[in-house]
């Protein structure tokens, strides 16, 4: 990562490639999610070859992403970035299509995370993530509140440490040890840590479903901030929606050599 900077100057941006392996707070002892997936409960309930449940359901959640500590640093930004008062989180899915200062100038009404709501008349609410047949989940959340999107988040650190996300995050975690409260991922978590703290942002920010839904506005991706690749067809895929690679392709450099080993068709 640093070598790419190196060779491709931002213009005026400034880059800091950060090393997991300096991060001595993130461990088990500190980190729930990660005790959790160094046990051997967990271990086998991806690895043993024979799953009784094993069910297309299930299938989503072995995915090995859901194995990566990665996804869950969303959680610990103000220990990663400590000097910072508000941070813009982006995923590595996502094409930037237009200037995102104005994010910055967004009132936030006291609320910690500032995203976009995906739920519909009846489809990505809380009760397509969460088990409401669990009383912890029944009696704290409602099912029928409206889902929003991980991927490009404007967040108050300040807010989030005058609130303790980090450790509203760890308590739920923490209780999910069995898999009893959600499956596994980050929305699930994001959804209950952020619950009654987040601040919906106008859809023309953050515009989602390009990895698996042939159906977005064309209109509405062109007018987009930022467009999302969220699900599997990746536009670096071959496996990708032909209709909607064209607004990845056009940012890059395939005549780059660390590019043509990548082995990418135009």
């Amino acid at each position: 990562m640093n070598m790419w900077f190196l060779l491709n100057p931002p213009g005026k941006a400034t880059i800091h490639v950060e090393n997991v392996d300096e991060f001595k707070w993130l461990n088990s002892s500190y980190c729930p999610v990660l005790r959790q997936l160094e046990s051997s409960a967990m271990k086998e309930y991806y690895f043993k070859a024979d799953h009784s449940t094993a069910g297309s359901s299930n299938l989503k959640y072995r995915n090995p992403k859901y194995l990566s500590m990665l996804n869950h640093l969303r959680f610990y930004l103000p220990q990663v970035y400590p000097m910072l008062d508000k941070i813009l989180f982006l995923d590595d899915d996502i094409v930037v299509q237009k200037d995102l200062t104005g994010l910055w100038s967004v009132d936030l009404h006291g609320k910690v995370n500032g995203a976009v709501e995906t739920c519909g008349e009846s489809f990505h609410r809380f009760n397509k993530y969460l088990n409401f047949s669990n009383p912890h989940i029944a009696r704290n959340f409602d099912p029928n509140a409206c889902g929003w999107a991980y991927g490009m988040n404007f967040f108050d650190l300040e807010e989030w440490k005058k609130k303790d996300i980090t450790g509203i995050y760890h308590k739920w975690q923490n209780m999910n040890e069995e898999r009893v409260l959600w499956k596994l991922g980050t929305l699930p978590p994001g959804l209950i840590t952020f619950y009654g703290l987040t601040h919906p942002l106008n859809k023309s920010w953050h515009v989602l479903g390009l990895g698996y839904n042939p159906s977005v506005d064309r209109s509405e991706i062109e007018k987009a901030a930022v467009i999302h690749y969220n699900g599997n067809m990746k536009p670096w895929l071959e496996l990708a929606m032909t209709k909607y690679r064209s607004y990845w392709t056009r940012y890059i450099k395939f005549d780059h050599p660390y590019v043509r080993r990548c082995n990418l068709s135009e």
